[in-house]
């Protein structure tokens, strides 16, 4: 037996209690986390410095450090986050439907948890509270896997979350890390289906994709975040700069910011210099189709490469478009399936958009930023899931269960 299979032999034992523990227990856990966050930050962020110091020294990009980074206000806004989760309704046991079956029988769907959740990610320790959190909250244990650049961070938060819940009547054995940083341990963990039940991937293409290519255990598979925004002829001029710079500016490591602007050639002649203009000010390279160059000269040629590219960093891909409909093709071809917007002041336009393109989230006159579970109402998320089976979109407490049917009868034989 490896390490991976003792882990989730003993997250197993841990998931057994927590599918039987009452709201309250739980919501009293998430409490005591939020607590020991705040009571431990200061070598929590000595622990984080050590890894942005480790990670300065390797070369990662400003879009890691910053998904690295922790300071007090985020960690102040993960625990906030974890509270908000004991505001929420409790998902288990929640009765999603109710028919009377043959013969009177008594027929409930019901609500129950996925049981283990294997967590694999690159990079950002917040994700070590949020899915402990969530995971709690939905009655499952979670074994973590977080990357070797995070891994004095993500250690130190495990140990204060176990130190909490050992205070409480929830086991500590139902919040794991791996700390070992081979990539075996990515292999062992996917393919480890007698103590698993579903594994969540979460980083850059290539970790995804291997873990969808290799895995045993069943995935719920987070995308990649090509996001566009379509800035249609009836855009109001002064709300689509401030979506867009919001959009791209507020945090360009993330995938839920856009790296590609599509603009109506009406709108653009009056309107885009002034808009590429600002983006440069706040440091964003523009790369541009011939027509953008025609109206922001300083725009670099783009290349067939930048429509499909997630750039996690201040560029800007920037097409002028004929037409809706052309935006819309472009989008069909690039997008990811993660979030996509238009602004407009036609409704018939932003209709036909929000019905027409096939994405997580569409938005209408709104940044793609908001794709988040916090945003969202969820208190927190594990992650942005871009396929359409089971969970789609930023995923909360409810996809982190499953359900089972409970039948009453009185007797009843077939």
């Amino acid at each position: 037996m490896n390490s991976i299979q003792k882990q989730a032999a003993t997250a197993r034992s841990a998931s057994k209690n927590l599918a039987i523990a009452s709201a309250e227990q739980k919501n009293e856990s998430l409490y005591a986390i939020a607590r020991a966050l705040r009571h431990r930050k200061a070598l929590i962020l000595e622990q984080n410095q050590e890894d942005l110091n480790a990670g300065a020294k390797a070369g990662l990009s400003n879009a890691l450090m910053d998904r690295l980074r922790l300071t007090e206000p985020r960690l102040e806004a993960m625990a906030a986050g974890l509270e908000m989760l004991t505001r929420l309704p409790e998902p288990i046991g929640e009765i999603l439907e109710v028919t009377d079956g043959e013969k009177n029988l008594r027929i409930e769907k019901i609500r129950v948890p996925l049981g283990v959740v294997g967590m694999i990610y690159e990079a950002r320790p917040n994700v070590t509270v949020d899915a402990s959190g969530l995971t709690l909250k939905s009655g499952n244990a979670v074994i973590l896997r977080g990357s070797s650049s995070a891994l004095r961070s993500n250690a130190v938060l495990v140990d204060v979350i176990r130190e909490a819940l050992a205070d409480t009547s929830l086991p500590p054995e139902a919040v794991q890390l791996v700390t070992d940083p081979r990539r075996e341990t990515v292999r062992d963990l996917i393919t480890c289906k007698e103590g698993i039940d579903v594994v969540i991937p979460r980083g850059g293409p290539s970790l995804i994709q291997r873990v969808v290519r290799e895995a045993t255990v069943p995935v719920l598979e987070t995308g990649a975040g090509n996001c566009h925004i379509y800035v249609d002829r009836t855009a109001d001029p002064e709300m689509a700069r401030n979506i867009v710079t919001n959009a791209k500016t507020d945090r360009p490591g993330v995938c839920n910011t856009t790296e590609t602007l599509l603009v109506h050639r009406e709108w653009a002649e009056k309107h885009l210099a002034k808009l590429c203009e600002g983006l440069t000010l706040q440091q964003v390279e523009i790369r541009g189709c011939s027509r953008t160059q025609g109206i922001f000269p300083q725009a670099i040629p783009a290349t067939s490469t930048d429509w499909e590219t997630e750039y996690l960093g201040p560029v800007l891909a920037v097409k002028v478009v004929d037409s809706l409909e052309e935006a819309m093709e472009h989008i069909d071809r690039y997008g990811t399936g993660h979030s996509e917007a238009i602004i407009a002041e036609d409704d018939v336009s932003a209709r036909r958009f929000l019905q027409g393109i096939d994405a997580a989230a569409v938005y209408h006159n709104a940044s793609t930023r908001f794709t988040d579970g916090s945003q969202f109402g969820m208190g927190a998320e594990i992650g942005i899931s871009t396929q359409k089976l089971h969970a789609r979109g930023p995923m909360g407490l409810r996809e982190l269960t499953s359900y089972k049917y409970r039948i009453h009868g009185t007797g009843q034989v077939r």
